[in-house]
């Protein structure tokens, strides 16, 4: 009786911990409703910006060839990422104008997973003209 039951705590530490490795690879969500396999290119003025867990948000006004402003929401990786790839919170503020390379929504709809943003608000202090991964 007391090796089954040891068994058994063996067996549920165990899966305790499988599903503690395996839950953060559960909760993240593919990227299969943007087209992977080319770039879309965008210019315009950040209206918001919300670096947030799990995935941060960039809202941008860029004109269309009728000079029509369109706002375009480019998701990026979460705050923590972001950090981790070089990226302060003041590095980007509204207002700013910036350059893009998204990937964007399958449906056509103006949406991107935001891949690479340089900013062009002329601050050397935040890295005007430094591409930067977003993604």
């Amino acid at each position: 009786m007391r090796r089954a039951s040891g068994l058994l705590a063996s067996s549920r530490i165990a899966a305790m911990w499988t599903s503690l490795i395996a839950w953060p690879a559960l909760a993240h969500h593919s990227h299969g409703n943007y087209a992977m396999s080319d770039f879309t290119y965008l210019q315009g003025t950040v209206s918001e910006v919300h670096l947030i867990n799990p995935h941060s948000w960039v809202y941008l006004e860029v004109k269309d060839d009728a000079g029509q402003v369109i706002l375009w929401a480019l998701e990026a990786t979460s705050a923590i990422g972001l950090a981790r790839n070089g990226i302060e919170r003041d590095d980007l503020r509204v207002r700013d104008l910036v350059k893009v390379r998204c990937h964007r929504l399958k449906d056509s709809s103006n949406g991107c997973l935001l891949g690479y943003l340089t900013p062009l608000h002329g601050d050397p202090a935040r890295g005007t003209g430094v591409e930067q991964l977003w993604d």
